[in-house]
């Protein structure tokens, strides 16, 4: 159908890979737990925007190219990676501000927000574009596309193009689902958080390490 093959075992896979946690995910979760539904949608959408740019790059080759161009999986991997240890950082700061002083969570995150932003005048964490760069980032995603899409697309058929596109739209329908559960329990977490500054410093430090493992670990990543 449409150039597809094995279709119930592509779900399978899709649906186990997406509950994999990931830096994507995990971004999505914190930014709803401290901001609520709207930014964590924001930040879900720029996860969104960037898979559907990542696909987009596996369907017109330039997987390919990463795959096979060391120097040029290399400049994005070590981009990546820096993108990831400095957010590690700031959260670490952010929750050793937490654990120092009595300010309110919103106003430790609104510091770490400020650090981690590219221009000085910028206030606010946007994370929209926070989530498409952590997305965007990320070669060992695009790598994942060409190499998961491929096994399902019919060689024979006479619109690959196509074939990808749905493929793709039900990775986007995965996600769309995944996210949105994320995003309303980040949310009840929220007011936890507000409360009580223990759980938040716990929390944000527990992030903030995963992603400085994710940063560890695309660096040392390969093709």
């Amino acid at each position: 159908m449409l150039g597809i093959t094995d279709l119930s075992t592509y779900l399978v896979g899709l649906v186990l890979i997406i509950l994999l946690p990931g830096p994507n995910s995990l971004y999505v979760l914190s930014a709803a737990a401290r901001r609520g539904v709207r930014d964590g949608y924001a930040a879900a959408a720029g996860v969104w925007t960037g898979d559907a740019v990542l696909m987009t790059l596996s369907a017109a080759g330039v997987a390919s190219l990463l795959k096979t161009n060391d120097v040029a999986f290399g400049i994005v991997k070590f981009a990546g990676a820096t993108y990831l240890g400095w957010l590690a950082f700031t959260m670490l700061r952010a929750a050793v501000g937490m654990w120092r002083s009595r300010r309110t969570v919103a106003e430790v995150a609104a510091d770490a927000a400020d650090a981690a932003a590219p221009a000085p005048a910028q206030t606010a964490e946007r994370p929209y574009r926070r989530a498409l760069v952590i997305s965007l980032l990320n070669p060992k995603a695009i790598l994942f596309f060409v190499a998961f899409f491929v096994q399902f697309v019919d060689p024979a058929y006479a619109h690959p193009a196509l074939s990808f596109v749905v493929l793709g739209t039900l990775a986007q329908i995965a996600s769309v689902a995944y996210l949105s559960a994320l995003i309303f329990f980040g949310t009840r977490l929220a007011a936890a958080f507000r409360r009580r500054r223990a759980l938040s410093a716990g929390a944000t430090s527990a992030v903030g390490a995963v992603f400085l493992g994710f940063a560890v670990k695309l660096s040392f990543a390969t093709t």
